[in-house]
């Protein structure tokens, strides 16, 4: 780790309405302090100095009234999606939203009718299935293949459901949450074949498209063709890579101009205004300033996904944790305990005090895996594991070496 940064430093978020931490003592009220929880995909990192210092700098200049995002701030992501992954995104082309999640479910209402059907490659992150529950459309669920902890697209599932005329949608999600795979190229070339052929829409997340692990690269899936950016929303934010899902600001980027009329039109409807001044400057400081923080922090999840696979294979019989390609996000299979959904949560809850995201909430094919958020100080990576192990071993012995 670099000197000039501090991955070490945990600040307790207790009582500080954190969705997670909030949760975790609703679960457990008498925890020791020294327990974090390791669910929802915000970092228990301090932000980067330079982010923090730039709005302090900012608050002490301006006046906090209604802000849109100014040229400074389009040009910041315009010249990191250059940067990192030579991506030509024009100014008009992006449309400010509150949030990745709400502009999933701004698409889904704004392209499709009630009854119509949204493809997901499951398990997926679950918003996706309440994005389209909720405005009562239909959910296509085409599960992924597992092979011994690696998942592949089914595409042969999938171009069945892309020629059901009802079908209109694929959500996709690149990089994959919860399984941590980078979608090839080619993979990408073959879901945009069949969308053109099939008249599909695409949104994709890519919200963690810039937390990539060593080898990987991550192709925007819009950048493999004019004709699919053509259908495709592609979806941003900087608030996965850089710790600021608090500040209310994503990057939604649609080329083609009608779907980004019936987008911001849909927008208008719901009311979903963004005037958010700290927002749009934590952004525009991340992506212009906190470049070399983000690099050490890839090499924190690197360090911490290694360690996890590693304990696994010293230490368990039956359980994997098979390393990620992308994301901070890993996913630990536990399906030999042969515990029910709720039995495998108590257990690692109330037995071994580790609060993960639950599997079986990406779908059913998640039942039995846990998914572990990597972006903390190392420590309490150790920590979790030793407690999961020593609780594994008084309750289910003949699973430890």
């Amino acid at each position: 780790m670099s000197e000039n940064y501090d991955f070490e430093t945990l600040l307790s978020r207790k009582g500080q309405g954190s969705f997670k931490w909030e949760a975790m003592y609703r679960e457990v009220p008498n925890l020791s302090d020294d327990i974090v929880p390791f669910s929802v995909a915000d970092m228990e990192l301090k932000i980067a100095p330079e982010i923090r210092e730039g709005l302090k700098k900012y608050i002490d200049e301006v006046i906090l009234g209604y802000t849109g995002a100014t040229d400074k701030y389009y040009e910041a992501v315009i010249s990191w999606m250059k940067r990192r992954h030579n991506f030509e995104v024009e100014k008009d082309w992006i449309v400010c939203t509150s949030g990745v999640v709400a502009a999933l479910y701004t698409s889904v209402k704004a392209y499709l009718q009630e009854g119509e059907g949204v493809i997901i490659f499951t398990p997926v992150y679950y918003p996706f299935y309440n994005a389209i529950k909720s405005s009562n459309r239909k959910i296509v669920d085409c599960g992924l293949i597992e092979t011994d902890g690696y998942y592949e697209i089914d595409f042969e599932k999938f171009e069945a459901f892309a020629k059901d005329e009802n079908n209109k949608m694929l959500i996709l999600c690149s990089p994959h949450n919860p399984i941590g795979r980078v979608w090839k190229r080619e993979e990408l070339e073959k879901i945009g074949k069949i969308a053109l052929e099939n008249d599909l829409i695409i949104i994709s997340d890519e919200i963690h498209c810039d937390i990539l692990l060593p080898g990987f690269k991550h192709t925007v899936l819009q950048t493999l063709s004019d004709e699919l950016a053509e259908i495709t929303v592609t979806c941003t934010a900087p608030t996965k890579s850089f710790n600021l899902a608090g500040i209310g600001v994503s990057n939604i980027i649609i080329k083609n101009k009608k779907l980004r009329k019936q987008f911001e039109a849909q927008m208008t409807k719901d009311g979903s205004h963004v005037f958010a001044a700290l927002g749009f400057k934590a952004c525009e400081l991340a992506y212009n300033e906190a470049e070399e923080w983000f690099d050490q922090f890839l090499k924190l999840v690197d360090k911490n996904q290694k360690l996890v696979k590693q304990f696994f294979e010293e230490k368990f019989i039956g359980f994997k944790a098979p390393l990620i390609e992308g994301t901070y996000l890993q996913w630990l299979d536990f399906r030999a305990l042969g515990l029910k959904d709720e039995e495998l949560k108590a257990f690692m809850t109330k037995k071994a005090n580790a609060f993960f995201n639950e599997g079986y909430i990406f779908g059913k094919a998640g039942s039995g895996f846990e998914r572990i958020n990597l972006a903390a100080p190392t420590r309490y990576i150790e920590a979790v594991l030793e407690r999961i192990y020593n609780a594994i071993k008084k309750e289910y012995p003949k699973f430890c070496k």
